[in-house]
């Protein structure tokens, strides 16, 4: 079986993980976590979200937050623009503290789409082209984050061929490369394989990343089932952190540390210290006053307590 020798995980922890959180967390505990994280290895770094505080409060302080990175050679830090207003947020700030890269998003599901953003797949990604070539215009890169590509909370099972059709779509806008999403962690292995099917076939594998739930306890499992197609790009959350705030019943995304163990247990490389990520998650989950939502991280702490 050829696998992938590396993979290039994506922490979204510090804005999908924590935009949900009720309590407010500090700037400065962002801007800790975001500097562990880069300290244990991580190259890709989904910082925050320049979206109205009035629809996710937590991200409030995003103009804060990027000001406070310390940033390091060699890691990318990304946060999410919702519309051109997010976007022009993003760059009022100096350039040194621009993002990298911007996320926008789409899903394969109308009705998702219309209960999240009142309007049609196809709408939503127009909107989304002036925001794309705008971001592309000065330089900055352009994911897009493709959401409920396996299942939806209102239309239950997702076909592949509006996985496909969503790709395309952002094909279509410019966008470099994409996420192919579990969002409410219902998928199995198949399922995901012909989501990444359809999606590999409007981008390189190079340009396609897995980003999976672990609601029903499938994530890994998913990611293996990636691993076979050869997608070396990978999303997980430190300490288990986040699900979706439109998206009802979806537990978070699947840990870094047990995504990091799996991957060195298979001789897969990652540049990550696992040591250093799970203390990464003990620091954030002791902020929120919990424990870390990742098995490996409560494994390695129960050995190292002897």
């Amino acid at each position: 079986m050829n696998l992938p020798s590396r993979v290039r995980i994506v922490d979204v922890g510090p804005r999908d993980g924590l935009q949900n959180e009720k309590q407010p967390v500090p700037a400065e505990v962002k801007v800790e976590l975001v500097h562990r994280l880069q300290a244990a290895g991580l190259t890709e770094i989904e910082v925050t979200s320049f979206v109205s505080p009035k629809w996710v409060p937590q991200m409030a302080d995003n103009a804060q937050v990027m000001h406070g990175i310390h940033r390091q050679p060699g890691v990318r830090y990304s946060v999410l623009t919702p519309n051109m207003k997010g976007l022009e947020a993003a760059l009022a700030a100096p350039r040194e503290e621009w993002p990298d890269e911007i996320v926008v998003f789409g899903a394969a599901s109308e009705a998702f789409s219309q209960k999240n953003i009142n309007c049609s797949i196809a709408e939503s990604i127009e909107r989304f082209a002036p925001v794309v070539a705008a971001a592309k215009a000065q330089g900055i890169a352009v994911r897009g984050a493709m959401s409920c590509t396996v299942g939806c909370p209102y239309e239950g099972e997702i076909a592949p061929e509006k996985v496909g059709y969503l790709a395309g779509l952002m094909k279509g806008i410019g966008v470099a490369r994409v996420d192919v999403a579990d969002t409410i962690g219902v998928g199995t292995p198949r399922k995901v394989q012909a989501a990444l099917e359809a999606t590999l076939a409007h981008f390189a594998v190079d340009a396609v990343s897995g980003h999976f739930h672990d609601t029903y306890g499938q994530a890994l499992s998913n990611t293996l089932a990636a691993l076979q197609l050869g997608v070396w790009n990978h999303q997980s959350s430190i300490a288990g952190l986040g699900g979706c705030p439109y998206a009802k019943g979806a537990t978070g995304n699947v840990a870094t540390e047990d995504v990091v163990y799996m991957l060195h247990g298979m001789g897969i490389d990652t540049g990550i210290d696992l040591d250093a990520l799970i203390d990464a998650g003990v620091f954030i989950s002791q902020a929120l006053g919990r424990e870390p939502n990742s098995r490996v991280s409560k494994a390695v702490r129960t050995k190292r307590a002897g």
